[in-house]
């Protein structure tokens, strides 16, 4: 969970998840979205990975990029259970924030 916290902390690493959101993009073309140089979206890159928030798939020379949603789920999950909510939406007990997630 501490891995997803800190990869969500980065405004830019949250800008490529919501890329991601809409397709799965090369690196490429997510470098064409900033103008950050290729080693530092590289490193945004790794800390996406290592939290699991996106998978990779290399063809040739090209890397594609995947959102893993699940992972994020399962983290909010583990983060809402440590505060005794269910982002299940348990009868008569979800507020409507619980709902939405």
């Amino acid at each position: 969970m501490d891995k997803i916290f800190k990869a969500l902390s980065d405004p830019t690493r949250r800008r490529i998840l919501q890329l991601l959101r809409e397709r799965d993009m090369t690196a490429g073309e997510l470098a064409d979205r900033f103008t950050l140089g290729k080693s530092t979206l590289s490193a945004h890159f790794q800390v996406l990975r290592d939290a699991e928030l996106v998978t990779s798939t290399k063809s040739g020379t090209s890397i594609t990029y995947r959102l893993n949603l699940s992972a994020l789920g399962e983290a909010l999950r583990a983060f809402a259970a440590e505060f005794g909510l269910s982002l299940q939406g348990e009868p008569g007990r979800a507020s409507g924030a619980d709902r939405n997630v």
